[in-house]
């Protein structure tokens, strides 16, 4: 037991008569007594991240072994979590297959997951926009974590500001977000726009898409800092996953 839905589940059940008082208390007192986190030697893993933060401890692959991807997953899945790897290959996945055959391999994400039965709904819909086609790997890594952590999502790819009519005709969806998370690359103006035109936090992510003048999404970076629009807020280049990880945070309050 190491989710809070886990927990809720549990006390549910003694309150309405179908579990008994002394099979409970022994399921809490197993979890208690099992360790917060696993030492692997390579790595610790955070078994009490979903009772501090309500979602598992996410995997990054970047720079890990598929060996070590693997171990990891392993460890999270047995402990019956949820499982997010981001930045993953095709070839940690296989991997992680020998642990866990049902995982899922997202290639346009980069995503290896593994739902279980851990991870509340959100309340409502995240809606993920991307400025244009070339920004769509890091719109599909803020996609599939935002699904993976409980969310119902919406896709508006290719609404960038160069064909502004693209993203009006869409107003109604914008409007019936909870949270909205735009991707955008070139001079970032995307989330400026979308924020003037909504009444709900906009999430806006750099990514590294542009010219030479752009140096590397830092144009873009610097532009959504420096939003004129309210309400706007802004992650790190290219980081899909730490904008669903919010959007995700803030669809459960």
């Amino acid at each position: 037991m190491t989710s809070n839905k886990q927990l809720q589940h549990l006390l549910e059940q003694v309150a309405n008569g179908d579990g008994d008082v002394e099979t409970a208390r022994a399921r809490l007192v197993d979890a208690m007594r099992a360790r917060p986190f696993e030492d692997l030697g390579f790595a610790r893993v955070d078994h009490h991240r979903p009772l501090r933060q309500g979602f598992p401890e996410v995997i990054l692959g970047l720079g890990k072994t598929p060996a070590q991807v693997a171990a990891i997953a392993a460890e999270i899945v047995a402990r019956g979590s949820t499982l997010l790897v981001t930045r993953a290959t095709e070839a940690a996945c296989d991997a992680v297959r020998e642990h866990v055959p049902d995982a899922a391999y997202y290639p346009d994400a980069g995503i290896i997951a593994f739902r279980q039965q851990d991870v509340e709904r959100g309340k409502g819909t995240i809606l993920v926009a991307a400025a244009g086609t070339a920004d769509v790997r890091v719109a599909e890594e803020a996609v599939i974590t935002a699904e993976v952590m409980g969310n119902d999502v919406c896709r508006l790819y290719d609404v960038g500001v160069a064909g502004l009519h693209r993203l009006l005709g869409e107003r109604a969806r914008l409007q019936s977000a909870r949270v909205i998370v735009v991707v955008a690359g070139m001079e970032g103006a995307l989330p400026s726009v979308v924020s003037g035109l909504v009444s709900v936090p906009v999430i806006a992510v750099p990514t590294s898409i542009g010219y030479g003048a752009s140096f590397g999404g830092i144009a873009a970076l610097l532009g959504m800092l420096n939003s004129c629009a309210s309400g706007v807020s802004v992650v790190n280049i290219d980081n899909g996953f730490g904008a669903a990880a919010v959007a995700s945070l803030i669809n459960h309050l």
